[in-house]
């Protein structure tokens, strides 16, 4: 559990017990076994020569590894990231006052008005795809898929689209159908989780922000202490056991930027909540800060991400959202991306 302090109160982060034993037993710590075939690492030198020993295979990159299967080629994964970063784009040239309310529950609330800013009000089929509750199974996500490309007719003109449903419709038969709405759900999904996440993240650990702090210094800061991807996946390789001879020539790899992001040997009051330390810190060069992975291979989304942040941020600071005074804890969950569930945001 952690303190955050803000305006004379105190509110309480309460991690997942698998998260909390991490951050106990291993903090500070380079190396250690998790399980019989799964090294942790969290020293940043070692983090950063494991992940330039070799790069990423297909199946280690979540968001374009094979489809059931099936291979998704470099042009595929480039017109997919073209068109959502487009849509992207598209929405944050919208107004901020025509924002809708957003007092509620977050992060649901969020994802919501991110769905609809992003993608509109599309077609059903497209819009469950972007679906929190299908991140409780991959069966659940590839039914909803299956259905969706059944029975698939082209909407006449007034109804809009984005860039990325438009990816769909071009499909020519169910196969391929099938394949893009996966790719749509690959893509559309992550943008909304993880901003989502952010911006929870964010208003849970700094509010109220202060009128001189800027939103890059927050979401850094956020990023830092709750990274909504806290981890790193390599499987067994040749490379590892010669960076390290305590990794076994069968042994997984989990790089966790979790503990790192926290590592008193890289951050001044690791555990206290600083935007200010981003006034002085490159997160392109800073040893051990990982939220989008390493330098050598960035996430695509997070030239996405971080704008779309800051525009809720920006809501936020112009609606007057805060978290509610009676609400003292906040859960972080182990159920895919690291953020703080079931927050209770109000107007002042």
């Amino acid at each position: 559990m952690t303190m955050s302090r803000a305006a004379g109160r105190t509110r309480a982060t309460i991690f997942a017990p698998r998260i909390d034993e991490l951050l106990r037993r291993y903090g500070g710590a380079d190396l250690f076994r998790l399980e019989p075939g799964t090294i942790g690492i969290a020293g940043a030198g070692l983090m950063d020569t494991i992940l330039r020993s070799r790069p990423a295979t297909a199946a280690e990159r979540p968001t374009f590894k094979p489809v059931h299967g099936r291979p998704v080629s470099r042009a595929d994964g480039s017109a997919f990231m073209q068109a959502v970063s487009s849509d992207v784009r598209a929405a944050l040239r919208k107004p901020i006052d025509e924002s809708p309310d957003l007092s509620g529950q977050w992060p649901h609330v969020a994802h919501v008005y991110l769905r609809d800013l992003v993608f509109g009000r599309e077609r059903l089929r497209f819009r469950v795809l972007v679906d929190r509750r299908l991140e409780l199974t991959p069966k659940l996500t590839w039914s909803a898929v299956a259905a969706g490309a059944a029975l698939f007719a082209k909407p006449g003109p007034p109804v809009p689209l984005s860039r990325l449903a438009s990816l769909v419709y071009d499909a020519t038969t169910y196969d391929d159908r099938r394949y893009a709405m996966y790719l749509y759900r690959r893509v559309a999904g992550p943008v909304c989780f993880t901003v989502a996440a952010l911006a929870t993240n964010a208003l849970w650990l700094g509010w109220p922000f202060g009128d001189d702090v800027p939103n890059r210094n927050i979401l850094l800061e956020t990023l830092r202490l709750l990274p909504p991807s806290w981890n790193i996946l390599r499987v067994a390789s040749p490379e590892f056991p010669a960076v390290d001879s305590r990794i076994g020539e069968k042994d997984d790899i989990l790089l966790l930027p979790l503990l790192s992001h926290r590592d008193p040997r890289l951050w001044h009051d690791p555990e206290e909540f600083r935007p200010d330390r981003w006034d002085d810190l490159d997160p392109e060069t800073h040893p051990g800060y990982l939220p989008f992975g390493h330098a050598s291979e960035r996430c695509w989304g997070r030239r996405m991400v971080m704008p779309l942040a800051a525009r809720l941020l920006d809501i936020m600071r112009h609606d007057g959202l805060a978290v509610s005074p009676r609400q003292a804890t906040g859960k972080v969950e182990l159920d895919g991306l690291l953020e703080v569930s079931r927050v209770h945001v109000t107007r002042r």
